[in-house]
């Protein structure tokens, strides 16, 4: 799988000479990041698209934000979409890979850049970086970042100890289940750029399922050949708390389990439960924590049209 590191295109110029006359789109998910999404867009704004028109358009796709996320990205210089707007026949599920359905939709790039809207060390090599690899070469269908996470707890933050997810649930089960992808270095990376061919092939699970399940669903058809890497360096973002990232594990374990059994790599004997229950504990006792967690999954865009 092969490996790049975003410094190799810094070089704006040599992009757009590559590009020709294809169109790439930045997406972003939004809920409630007016602190960072701002600074997110005016970087791409000024660098990428006023000073060098590598990226055509940026779209920010919001699940009705309650604070001014929506307001700082437009003003930055994005398009502002709500998710349920999008398509409004189709409904409107709550969810991060919902919104990145949906802006598959909206954009009209032949390659989508997909950034989370939480990052507060952004740089342009986040993009360039992502996209550089398919310009680069026609071969490359799908590029996934990897970077160093630390862990923002306190005014110090920790050189690592962020991916806590990635680690304790999703990496045991790609080194017991599906070797071949276990050389993806951040499977749940929030940041990636692929051709439209590519993703319009591709289920896409409404919630936090639905980075793995690209991988899966690439490597299962044939298409791991199609994966390259980008060394990001370093990422810092909102980390979430326990509770937070027990319902994204309960959301991924679900899509993953879906897989397994569709790959003949698990049997199961019974329906995937919705039910995701923790428990509160503090000195008057333990309060239980109920969440109905489905993770629908949305189609191939190839196969509705």
């Amino acid at each position: 799988m092969r490996r790049f590191h975003h410094g190799s295109f810094q070089d704006v110029r040599a992009l757009l000479e590559m590009k020709g006359d294809a169109t790439v789109s930045v997406c972003i998910p939004t809920l409630n990041e007016e602190e960072t999404i701002g600074d997110i867009v005016t970087a791409i704004r000024s660098e990428l698209m006023d000073a060098a028109p590598l990226v055509d358009e940026i779209l920010v796709i919001d699940s009705d934000s309650t604070d001014n996320t929506q307001t700082a990205a437009s003003a930055a210089g994005a398009e502002v979409l709500l998710s349920r707007d999008i398509e409004p026949a189709t409904g409107s599920i709550p969810g991060k890979g919902e919104n990145l359905w949906k802006s598959l939709i909206a954009a009209r790039g032949d390659i989508i850049c997909y950034l989370d809207g939480d990052i507060s060390n952004f740089h342009s090599g986040f993009v360039t970086g992502l996209v550089g690899p398919l310009l680069l070469d026609s071969g490359i269908g799908y590029v996934k970042a990897y970077y160093e996470r630390p862990l923002v707890q306190g005014e110090f933050p920790a050189v690592t100890g962020g991916g806590r997810v990635s680690e304790i649930l999703v990496r045991p089960i790609i080194s017991m289940f599906y070797p071949e992808l276990a050389e993806v270095l951040q499977p749940l990376s929030g940041e990636y750029a692929a051709r439209r061919a590519v993703l319009e092939t591709l289920a896409f699970p409404t919630g936090y399922g639905v980075e793995i399940a690209h991988l899966i669903d690439l490597a299962m058809s044939g298409r791991a050949p199609l994966i390259a890497q980008t060394d990001l360096v370093r990422r810092v973002h909102r980390n979430r708390d326990e509770g937070e990232l027990g319902d994204a594990a309960f959301a991924i374990l679900k899509v993953i389990l879906r897989r397994l059994e569709r790959d003949r790599r698990l049997t199961l004997h019974g329906p995937i439960p919705d039910l995701h229950r923790r428990w509160l504990i503090d000195p008057e006792g333990a309060l239980p924590i109920d969440r109905i967690i489905a993770e629908p999954e949305r189609p191939p865009l190839a196969d509705i049209r």
